[in-house]
């Protein structure tokens, strides 16, 4: 199997299970700290196990690249947050949607780290996406739940596009797995005191809600996109990630209930179709 071909797998399978995880900003009562503590803190279990029985090395071939790695777990630890609060104040659509700026900011930084040629088709792609956004924003009236919601889901598209570029950077030195483990390790430790110093009430429901989340939105979708970033270009990653919203509003949708408005339709077709004509540029080449 080509190379290319199998980043293309392993993306959008990562993809599928990263819009599945925007319902858990619903399904959890919790507040966004404590559930990105508990993703980060299943997620390192899962693959510590993994890389036990895989007998895989996580030593750094340097402390430069050990301090590298723990910043991008710190950052990680921010996008989630950030991520889960859009949800938590407004809706799993807009949360999603507005997140899917991750490719507008990739577009321009990538050639800046990677010393690319910055394409037209890559301009109006992202062009195109922005409008989309500009949709689903229904005002700049920061009392509004939906507007906070969508700045703080463009925050997370903007953390996720640095997380990523860096990721794709050090794809090349170190295993998927092993920068997943470091990343989700920090993470956890990170918010470790945050999550002690709040008294919270967390049932048998939220933790096996905690662990799926964890292992399945996680570990196994981190590593995945990752890995998936040493075959394709990462601003490619970045507009098929914006299938992330459309996975996430059909299952909000039939979990939740929850109905999207005319405008945020919209917003979410211009963005999906940006996203489809691109993929479909990409194998035609």
């Amino acid at each position: 199997m080509k190379s290319k071909k199998i980043g293309m797998i392993q993306i959008h399978i990562a993809v599928f299970l990263f819009g599945l995880s925007g319902l858990f900003g619903k399904l959890l009562t919790i507040p966004a700290s404590a559930i990105v503590f508990g993703r980060t803190f299943f997620a390192f279990l899962a693959l510590s196990v993994f890389l036990i029985l895989s007998k895989n090395s996580i030593k750094t071939k340097s402390g430069k690249d050990l301090i590298i790695l723990i910043l991008l777990g710190i950052l990680l630890a921010v996008h989630w947050i950030s991520f889960f609060h859009a949800i938590q104040i407004s809706t799993v659509a807009v949360g999603l949607l507005t997140f899917s700026t991750f490719p507008l900011f990739v577009t321009f930084m990538e050639p800046v780290f990677f010393k690319e040629k910055l394409r037209l088709f890559d301009i109006l792609t992202a062009v195109s996406v922005f409008f989309g956004l500009f949709l689903v924003v229904p005002d700049l009236n920061f009392n509004n739940n939906i507007t906070r919601g969508a700045l703080w889901g463009i925050f997370s598209g903007f953390t996720f596009a640095i997380l990523s570029l860096l990721n794709r950077k050090y794809a090349a030195s170190y295993s998927a797995t092993v920068i997943a483990f470091y990343q989700n390790l920090i993470a956890a430790l990170f918010l470790l005191p945050f999550f002690l110093s709040e008294n919270l009430i967390i049932t048998q429901r939220d933790y096996v809600l905690l662990a799926f989340l964890g292992i399945f939105c996680t570990a196994l979708a981190h590593g995945l996109f990752i890995n998936s970033l040493v075959h394709i270009k990462t601003q490619l990653a970045g507009i098929i990630t914006g299938l992330e919203p459309l996975y996430g509003i059909i299952f909000a949708f039939l979990f939740l209930n929850e109905i999207p408005g005319l405008r945020t339709i919209s917003g979410g077709i211009i963005i999906l179709g940006s996203i489809l004509l691109a993929t479909i540029k990409t194998y035609r080449k």
